[in-house]
């Protein structure tokens, strides 16, 4: 039976019991000075686990030091750096460590990460960033490599659980097929409508309120994470399918019918009492 790890800290005067029941006592980072990495660092370090960073350059040295006696290796790097960094890993990688990635997209990830490792292997996708909003739930999507690989997901949602993230289960599929919609087409969509709405002239001088926050909203995403959502919408094999769709909307609502769009979006708010 695995030793239960608590961790008492002060914070502002109030005492907090943190319990990391998932076993996982030593973990690694790739891509650990990222954002998302450097979150999961201090998480990890504050339930206890000993965290090892490895950043580029990756020495032979400090991979071997870094997977001694791992039970988890987490990679925070983008989806275009997955292969060359599995290939630096693996040589150091015991097939009882549990294998994960943190990425936007799961299928070809995933994909590389079950040719290269014959350990388990789980795909995680936490639904938030660095910053977590005030009143948001920070989820995390998380899926099995193999079906064999079902003990290994229970173990790293505990560790997530732990950090005080919530957990669910999904698979490759349905978790990128979402992902198209959330990200891929959000960004699609946004680049058209902005791109078409500066063909007007004199536009800016007829920005209501709601027009600005959909600009405040873009903002970060077009003058910040463009190559971020770009990379992202490439490696997504289901992309194209969710343009097309949208497409079909935008028929739709070309020929007039606007009630219809209207009712099947007020299903986002299906469970809302007021309405």
């Amino acid at each position: 039976m695995e030793e239960d790890r608590r961790i008492v800290f002060t914070n502002n005067d109030k005492h907090t019991t943190i319990m990391n029941n998932s076993g996982i006592k030593k973990v690694a980072i790739v891509g650990a000075n990222g954002q998302m990495g450097g979150l999961f660092s201090k998480d990890f370090r504050t339930l206890g686990c000993d965290v090892a960073e490895l950043n580029r350059p990756y020495s032979d040295d400090a991979i071997r030091a870094a997977l001694t006696d791992c039970d988890l290796l987490m990679l925070s790097v983008p989806v275009t750096a997955m292969e060359l960094v599995l290939d630096q890993m693996m040589p150091h990688m015991s097939e009882s460590t549990i294998l994960c990635d943190v990425g936007s997209v799961k299928t070809m990830p995933m994909k590389a990460m079950l040719e290269k490792h014959n350990g388990p292997v789980v795909g995680t996708h936490p639904l938030f960033g660095p910053v977590i909003p005030e009143g948001f739930e920070p989820r995390v999507a998380l899926m099995p490599g193999r079906e064999s690989d079902t003990v290994a997901v229970d173990t790293v949602c505990s560790l997530f659980e732990a950090c005080g993230y919530s957990c669910f289960a999904s698979t490759m599929e349905e978790h990128d097929k979402a992902m198209a919609i959330i990200q891929g087409l959000n960004y699609t969509s946004t680049v058209a409508f902005l791109a078409a709405a500066r063909d007007v002239d004199s536009i800016e001088n007829f920005v209501t309120p709601s027009f600005k926050r959909r600009l405040d909203s873009a903002r970060k995403m077009l003058t910040m994470d463009t190559e971020l959502f770009e990379v992202i919408s490439e490696a997504n094999p289901y992309l194209q399918e969710t343009n097309r769709k949208f497409m079909s909307y935008l028929s739709l609502a070309a020929g007039g019918e606007l009630d219809l769009l209207a009712d099947r979006a007020l299903w986002w708010w299906r469970n809302d009492e007021s309405y």
